[in-house]
């Protein structure tokens, strides 16, 4: 039997976030008196929630900060949330591919619900999702399976007959916690290795990959 609905993740799986998250981050520490990260070190800050990612950033012993820091961020972030993010190359033609194949489609990410609609809305337009949510208030994070079994529910598609697709060991653990066909690909924010450690039944390096990934996956 083959997949009838796909999940998927957002930043680093379908588009490329990371230099808006990392700017914003910055520009909140320095604010604050705080040291700037390198980019690259945002690659393992992000994926657990904007929380998690201001209490990473914050230094040791500035813990109390973290707050401060956050509201900062996200006022910046609000400004600058398509300054240098954009579609992961062959995404969209991908997503389109699969949509033609009748398979239903949503995204569910840890990022703030509000900014992962606008990002979806403008950076992958006419893609038919179903459904799309970020974090939202009383609905726990990923890798929690409540979330992304609500949206299979919502879509009437058993969890078995789901494919859930991600970048990092959260992707890869809320999948096999909701009976889903984990699927990572290594273009985003984590390496091949943490995401077969972590479940992946199987790890994509190419959109083109990807698609022949969900096309070929028998559940």
């Amino acid at each position: 039997m083959q997949l009838r609905a796909v999940f998927f993740d957002l930043d680093g799986t379908l588009v490329d976030s990371l230099g808006d998250i990392a700017d914003a981050m910055n520009h909140a520490l320095v604010r604050h008196g705080l040291p700037a990260h390198p980019e690259p070190a945002y690659r393992r800050f992000v994926g657990e929630g904007v929380r998690e990612l201001a209490r990473r950033a914050v230094p040791a012993g500035r813990e109390e900060l973290a707050g401060l820091v956050l509201e900062t961020y996200r006022a910046y972030y609000e400004e600058h949330l398509f300054d240098r993010t954009a579609a992961y190359p062959g995404i969209l033609g991908m997503l389109s591919a699969l949509a033609g194949q009748g398979v239903v489609m949503g995204v569910l990410s840890n990022k703030s619900d509000g900014f992962v609609k606008q990002l979806v809305e403008r950076l992958l337009p006419g893609v038919p999702f179903r459904v799309v949510y970020g974090e939202r208030q009383g609905v726990p994070r990923k890798p929690d399976p409540t979330a992304v079994l609500g949206m299979a529910a919502e879509l009437n598609v058993e969890p078995l007959t789901c494919g859930f697709v991600g970048d990092t060991a959260v992707d890869m653990l809320t999948a096999r916690a909701a009976g889903m066909y984990g699927v990572g690909v290594t273009w985003g924010f984590r390496d091949a290795e943490e995401l077969h450690s972590h479940g992946a039944r199987v790890v994509a390096t190419t959109a083109d990959e990807l698609l022949t990934a969900l096309r070929t996956a028998r559940i």
